[in-house]
């Protein structure tokens, strides 16, 4: 089977085999880019099957509270413990956004300058992993949904672009955030430079001494970035007084880039995950993929993806369980999550503040406590004390399973797959690699012969530090103390 990739933007199959002829905007090409062609070599022969239909951008956004039998509980207010207001979080963000977190209709509209920004990149390829396969032994069918030809080289930017254009709409002078790997933030400084809009970092301290290039990433368009904890805000400064060294975590950069926005009228604060409303943007990567699977005759057996926050996550596999909810496909969907930080396996289902100096409304979730800071593993995107809201409602109804995995084996699967596919991996999908490696080679053993669809949210070209550590033997399995969570969750608020 030779046809394991479909359309990327306005290319078609076709004009793939005219590699001479010009691109939109482009210059000629004398060969085909490396992404558009096969993981196993072979171009695309989809001009040659009349049911392969090129893929269109998505003009709507997919909101998965529609279809659930249970509604999700609201999110609290931090003072009141009463269920937040619209204008409760006006300071924080734009009213669109606000609508949008809160929406129960199943559809919203991309605005139309959003869906020609997303053509710079969108569609994404969905490769078939053939050459990974054949290193496995397995007869699993194994597709990656490949988010690193984006700008920032991961799929964050499906959602910095529609908040910062959503934020220029109102007349946002200046927008702050926070960032673990730095993926984020770069995403939000590429948006910002296209919008003419202010961009303030803070990056989690421990990502900002691991990965200084994309801190030069957010810099080159335009941003400033701070490590966090910085002495720049007050919260800050309360942890830096606690401790001087300390690797920083999601929830203190929170917590600062959240300070900043509420003290400055001009300024909103953006978020690279958790929220229903970024959660919604990233759903364009599982209705391309449901098409593309649809025009290779393929349905998912397993669908699995990484989760920090758990945007990737909800992005890929959101569409399908739509579809699962309606009775038409029955995948199994698997979130796996790092053993350092491991929220749903680990946590508790409960409502807690999303920063760590308790300024955001609590929102119910599975946590492991807002006070909690994990271990600084390379996955820095990963390295987060909850998980979104509508993950966690939808892991407590039983609709997806969730395991956790060490450092090492991610890394080493990493390395299977860019021996066999050809990409390096970032840090936080080899998660997501290593639990597809380990489903390929259960198939091995039982003779299954399983569609396995994994998402690929992002190179490592910036992570490459890692690599070299992990080569070298210089990375180690960091799991959690028992006692250091039972600690932090005590500092949970206590809300009936």
């Amino acid at each position: 089977m030779a046809a394991t990739f479909l359309t990327v933007g306005s290319l078609t199959s076709s004009s793939i085999n005219n590699v001479g002829e010009q691109l939109p905007g482009c210059l000629s090409l004398k060969r085909v880019p490396a992404h558009l062609r096969f993981s196993n070599g072979y171009r695309t022969k989809a001009a040659s099957n009349p049911n392969l239909k090129s893929v269109e951008v998505p003009r709507q956004w997919y909101n998965l509270v529609a279809d659930l039998p249970v509604k999700p509980p609201p999110p609290l207010h931090p003072k009141t413990y009463e269920p937040i207001k619209p204008e409760d979080l006006s300071h924080l963000f734009p009213d669109e956004l606000i609508k949008q977190e809160a929406s129960t209709e199943r559809y919203i509209n991309i605005p139309d300058e959003v869906v020609d920004i997303y053509g710079l990149w969108r569609p994404t390829p969905l490769i078939r992993a053939k050459r990974l396969e054949k290193l496995l032994d397995t007869p699993a069918r194994i597709y990656y949904k490949y988010e690193g030809v984006s700008p920032a080289g991961s799929h964050k930017p499906n959602s910095a672009v529609p908040q910062v254009w959503y934020n220029a709409q109102e007349g946002v002078k200046n927008v702050v955030t926070e960032t673990g790997a730095g993926q984020w933030g770069c995403s939000l400084a590429f948006a910002c430079s296209i919008f003419g809009i202010g961009c303030e970092v803070w990056q989690v301290r421990a990502s900002y001494d691991q990965k200084p290039y994309r801190r030069m990433m957010m810099e080159t368009w335009g941003a400033k970035v701070h490590p966090s904890p910085s002495d720049i805000t007050d919260a800050g400064r309360k942890f830096l007084q606690v401790d001087p060294s300390s690797p920083g975590s999601l929830g203190i950069a929170i917590s600062e880039a959240v300070e900043v926005a509420a003290l400055n009228a001009d300024t909103k604060y953006c978020l690279g995950s958790v929220l229903n409303h970024v959660l919604l943007h990233q759903t364009v990567i599982g209705e391309e993929c449901l098409k593309q699977l649809e025009a290779l005759g393929e349905t998912p057996d397993l669908i699995i993806g990484c989760t920090g926050g758990g945007s990737n996550f909800a992005g890929l596999s959101f569409p399908f369980l739509r579809e699962k909810l309606a009775g038409n496909i029955n995948p199994v969907i698997r979130a796996v999550e790092p053993a350092a930080c491991p929220s749903l396996t680990k946590g508790v289902y409960a409502y807690d503040y999303g920063d760590t100096a308790g300024m955001t409304p609590l929102m119910k979730m599975h946590t492991l406590g807002h006070n909690f800071i994990p271990d600084p593993i390379h996955a820095g995107g990963l390295r987060y004390h909850g998980m979104a809201p509508l993950i966690s409602h939808v892991y407590n109804l039983g609709l997806l399973e969730a395991i956790s995995l060490p450092q090492t084996e991610c890394f080493q699967g990493a390395i299977q797959f860019a021996r066999s596919e050809g990409l390096i991996p970032a840090p936080e999908p080899t998660h997501a690699i290593a639990a597809t490696i380990r489903e390929a080679l259960r198939c091995r053993e039982t003779g299954e012969s399983k569609v396995i669809l994994t998402a690929m949210c992002g190179h490592g070209h910036f992570d490459l530090p890692a690599y070299e550590k992990y080569l070298q033997g210089g990375i180690s399995d960091l799991s959690f103390a028992n006692e250091k969570i039972q600690e932090s969750l005590t500092t949970i608020p206590q809300v009936a």
